[in-house]
């Protein structure tokens, strides 16, 4: 069978990159082993009505995402829910820090712990709002720029030249000497450090402010997290694309310094007449995929020294409940049981440096948990009058230096997350009809672009981000042979459900085969300040 091009993997950035090659008339096919579209975008139904999202849920601000509005995917069916009260965290004596989608009402929440830190807030949200929207945004949404062309660009303004200087800075230590309350700097750094990065990496104290200026908050899809996956599969089957579910790429043909096609394991090639993209990780595309010998030695060393991100692995315990869980700091404060998320069992920076050092050691650290219950705020994601919730934590992937032990581990596990979510919500465990856990090991064998658990699909580090990720000469989306592209979350800007890894590669898949992308942002030359 013969294609214009290819995409490996059907994870949502191939199927945004997908949408826009198929919509500038290109005929395209996206191969994905799993036998359901999606990647991450995972609703199970456990019991029949109940619905879990077991791998991804918040959305952050995809409603205000470019490619959700070019690709018209509230047409398609996905449709999303923002709660008002968008985050709460509990602590043991009974307060708690709330974020509100109104930025008064978290003001408020921020006073009650500290004024100062409240007032340290506003400050740093009215300072570094014009820098979200008018660099940071564009950015993301954008192929990036090497480090020296960036330097120099943001060099030109008061706007860049303060973004540079608190990006020198680590979250930690931002956070650290900025506020002064524990309860909220453990907050912030919580809102950064558990969906990014490493909280200790320097290069990153900008995400503190931007997080405080950002105007979209965390959303989840009505009917679910596949919901947007289905959407994005109309959206390409409209434009004429097709996806071939249950075919696992063997190999990638390359003939001279071009790849040309696939080779599935079941034998069949698939001809690529411009282009194969692919969204796996670099070992997979690189060392797996493509024969040594079509590629340098040091571009496959780069590739085999890509790391992943130790913090990222997510253990997940999911129940199904005749009536939703009823927190105990409710009894003061009735409107937390509608916060959208409930963070537990974190009250200081301290916290974290447990949590780190336990999984550095591969032991398990003191219980952090966060989650949703979603049937409230979507009923149709439970049978009528119950309920689905959910908690997450973050735990090492190798338990004990062997990531194996989760398969004795995760049951045990699953029943301490429950104990201590009902020091919180004493009713859940007397409403608890059914549950289930999922491990970092189980996450690895489902979504194998995630090796090592880690959900990001790799560690955000100094050498790891922007114009550098994957690593240093693959930033670009080109991945050394002609006609071979990067379209997955290794790429810029990285993991989480953004979009932006193929929004980003279509814009220069389209230009290096000279077709017209009148959606296209534009140069960032041209865009920033």
């Amino acid at each position: 069978m013969e294609y214009d091009g290819l995409i490996l993997g059907a994870g949502h950035n191939s199927l945004v990159l997908q949408a826009y090659l198929c919509k500038a008339g290109l005929k395209v096919a996206c191969i994905e082993r799993l036998s359901v579209a999606g990647g991450g975008l995972s609703t199970e139904e456990h019991s029949p009505g109940f619905l879990h999202n077991t791998h991804s849920f918040y959305h952050r601000a995809l409603t205000q995402m470019p490619w959700y509005r070019d690709l018209e995917l509230a047409r398609h069916g996905a449709t999303y829910i923002e709660p008002a009260l968008n985050v709460a965290l509990l602590t043991g004596n009974g307060s708690a820090l709330e974020w509100w989608t109104d930025f008064e009402r978290t003001y408020a929440s921020f006073a009650y712990f500290s004024r100062r830190d409240a007032d340290t807030a506003r400050r740093w949200r009215e300072e570094f709002t014009p820098i979200v929207e008018r660099i940071l945004i564009p950015e993301a949404q954008s192929p990036p720029l090497p480090p020296d062309q960036r330097q120099a660009l943001l060099s030109r303004s008061a706007e860049g030249r303060r973004l540079l200087e608190v990006s020198r800075l680590a979250p930690r230590e931002f956070v650290l000497r900025e506020f002064e309350h524990p309860v909220v700097q453990a907050g912030l750094l919580f809102f950064n450090g558990l969906r990014e990065v490493d909280l200790r990496e320097k290069g990153f104290g900008h995400h503190i402010p931007a997080l405080l200026a950002s105007k979209g908050k965390a959303q989840m899809c009505q009917g679910g997290s596949a919901k947007l996956a289905q959407a994005l599969v109309e959206a390409v089957e409209e434009a004429g694309g097709t996806v071939l579910l249950q075919t696992e790429p063997a190999e990638i043909l390359v003939e001279g310094d071009r790849a040309v096609g696939v080779e599935t394991k079941t034998g069949d090639r698939l001809i690529a007449r411009h282009f194969v993209a692919s969204a796996l990780n670099p070992q997979q595309t690189f060392l797996e995929l493509i024969a040594p010998e079509a590629l340098p030695k040091a571009w496959r060393d780069k590739a085999a020294a890509f790391r992943y991100n130790i913090l990222a692995p997510l253990f997940g315990l999911y129940l199904e409940l005749d009536e939703a869980p009823a927190y105990r700091v409710a009894e003061t404060y009735p409107h937390l049981n509608q916060a959208f998320m409930i963070i537990m069992g974190l009250e200081s920076p301290a916290d974290f440096d447990a949590m780190i050092h336990h999984h550095e050691a591969g032991s398990m650290p003191p219980t952090i948990t966060w989650g949703s219950t979603p049937s409230l705020f979507d009923p149709s994601q439970a049978p009528a009058g119950k309920h689905t919730a959910f908690m997450w934590e973050k735990l090492p992937y190798a338990v004990g230096g062997d990531p194996r032990q989760w398969d004795q581990l995760k049951e045990e596990h699953g029943r301490r997350m429950l104990a201590a979510w009902s020091e919180h919500a004493p009713n859940v465990q007397d409403v608890l009809r059914d549950s289930f856990v999922r491990s970092p090991l189980d996450v690895e064998r489902n979504l194998r672009n995630m090796r090592g658990g880690d959900l990001l699909v790799g560690a955000f580090s100094g050498d790891q981000v922007g114009y550098h990720r994957p690593f240093a000469g693959a930033g670009g989306y080109r991945g050394h042979l002609k006609g071979l592209y990067l379209c997955g979350s290794s790429s810029h800007p990285g993991g989480n459900i953004t979009g932006l890894p193929g929004y980003n590669c279509a814009q220069v898949l389209l230009a290096d085969l000279q077709i017209d992308s009148p959606w296209a942002p534009g140069s960032l030359h041209d865009r920033l300040p």
